[in-house]
């Protein structure tokens, strides 16, 4: 009995631990269905806002600034070349390299003894068919006179002529006397003809001394030219480059000796595309006169100078594209042929465009707008010219809205944005130039490096000296000059 009692007890806590176990098991399946199905617990979301640049579009009419980059040339460069052969004899002091000389300078001298010879052997030639000449006139002079006393001479004898036959009609003369007196006519009529031919060849010769005479002084005239050429001269006032010529030294013909550049005379030629081409021309195709400004960096200071369009290239050069541009300059000081410069052109101004910085706009030609609830909308806008970091766009619906001055990839059209507008006393105190205030040792140190150049002009000289004995000098020239002396 005491056996099965403790079975059934065994079987009993047994039955007990499952049921335990079951419970436990369907607690925690409960627990873990409970936990999955609940919802995870969150805050409440709040919209992001980015703070953006602004700039208030405002429509204007605006002149684009076309910007190229070309070379200095001279509009009248000669190239000094030896008209004769021979020793160079004598040169001029000043026929140096970078020497300023007036027209019709005395540059050098070739031995003119040969051409002198030359000149005093024309000479002869022409006196001698100088006389030549007068004794064919005097000639003709001569056989007219003589063409006269025959013609006389055949009146007298026709008259006899005449009269014998007159007195053999009457019975009175012979018929030898008549015969006779026909002979001593026809003898006249014949000496008349014999006197007209040496008129006609008197005459002639006349008219071949005269040509004599012309080829004579033409050769006359060429000696002396000869002569002349080897004295050579400064055809206009410039300044002498590519100086070759020594003295004592032997020249050919049409040996260069130097070249004579007008600097007062100068253009300069630019390359720009073909579209840029385009917006270059009037209604009727033609090139517009156009101002430019040219400007080069020398030393920290620009030198500029004022021009005007004149022409373009007949065609485009063989491997280049584009066109070729000369502009005239006026008033180029300190500029020289073969400095590569900077060419500023105006454009023919464009109505009702809108000045944005280049960041504004994305390569699809849109710009961001804030609207009422200062939410973001995309506008489509037309590109008209880029201008450095700026843009010139124009579109219908840009007047007086607020455009988002830089884009990233966080921004698109329906985001709320915190716009920053721009503060016009700010911006004033921006657009001024930084001033520095210089030490005495540093003043001095770049005094005396402008004053030591010799490619500034005297008047840019000045201004700049001017500018560094102020209180305050401002601080990007500063920065130039020395990065030319090294400071």
């Amino acid at each position: 009995m005491r056996f099965l009692r403790h079975s059934l007890t065994g079987l009993f806590l047994l039955a007990i631990t499952l049921g335990l176990f079951v419970y436990a098991a369907t607690m925690v399946r409960d627990a873990v269905e409970a936990r999955l199905s609940d919802e995870p617990f969150a805050p409440p979301a709040r919209e992001r806002v980015y703070t953006v640049n602004v700039v208030t579009a405002t429509p204007e009419t605006i002149s684009p600034i076309l910007t190229a980059f070309g070379e200095i040339r001279s509009r009248r460069t000669l190239q000094i070349r030896a008209s004769a052969a021979g020793q160079v004899i004598e040169i001029a002091d000043y026929f140096e390299e970078g020497a300023e000389v007036q027209a019709g300078t005395i540059l050098a001298r070739i031995d003119p003894t040969n051409a002198r010879f030359a000149l005093d052997r024309a000479i002869n030639n022409l006196r001698d068919a100088e006389a030549a000449a007068e004794d064919a006139v005097r000639a003709v002079t001569l056989a007219r006179d003589t063409l006269t006393a025959s013609e006389e001479q055949a009146a007298l004898q026709q008259k006899a002529y005449d009269r014998q036959l007159d007195l053999r009609g009457r019975g009175v003369g012979s018929v030898s006397a008549v015969e006779a007196a026909e002979l001593s006519a026809a003898g006249a009529r014949q000496s008349v003809i014999s006197a007209r031919n040496a008129l006609a060849q008197a005459e002639s010769r006349v008219a071949t001394t005269a040509n004599e005479v012309n080829r004579a002084r033409i050769a006359r005239d060429e000696a002396q030219r000869d002569l002349d050429n080897t004295t050579i001269r400064a055809e206009f006032d410039g300044t002498l480059s590519d100086v070759a010529a020594v003295e004592g030294g032997l020249v050919t013909a049409n040996e260069q000796l130097a070249q004579l550049i007008d600097a007062n005379a100068l253009e300069v030629a630019f390359r720009v595309s073909t579209a840029q081409y385009g917006r270059l021309l009037n209604d009727e195709g033609r090139l517009l006169k156009a101002p430019v400004t040219v400007s080069l960096d020398v030393q920290g200071i620009a030198l500029t100078a004022d021009g005007t369009i004149t022409r373009d290239s007949a065609a485009v050069g063989e491997g280049q594209t584009g066109r070729l541009i000369f502009a005239r300059l006026e008033g180029a000081r300190g500029l020289k042929p073969g400095d590569f410069v900077t060419v500023s052109i105006t454009e023919p101004p464009l109505p009702r465009v809108v000045r944005l910085p280049a960041t504004a706009l994305d390569a699809e030609n849109t710009v961001l707008a804030i609207t009422d609830e200062e939410r973001l909308e995309t506008i489509d806008v037309r590109l008209m010219r880029r201008q450095g970091d700026e843009v010139l766009v124009r579109g219908p619906d840009l007047a007086g809205r607020e455009i988002v001055a830089q884009r990233s990839p966080l921004l698109g059209a329906g985001i709320k944005v915190n716009p920053l507008r721009p503060n016009p006393a700010a911006q004033a105190e921006a657009t001024q130039p930084d001033l520095v205030e210089l030490t005495p040792e540093r003043r001095e140190k770049l005094k005396a490096f402008i004053s030591a150049s010799q490619r500034l002009p005297s008047d840019v000289k000045t201004r700049i000296l001017a500018q560094l004995d102020a209180d305050r000098v401002p601080a990007s020239m500063v920065e130039r000059i020395e990065a030319r002396i090294g400071g």
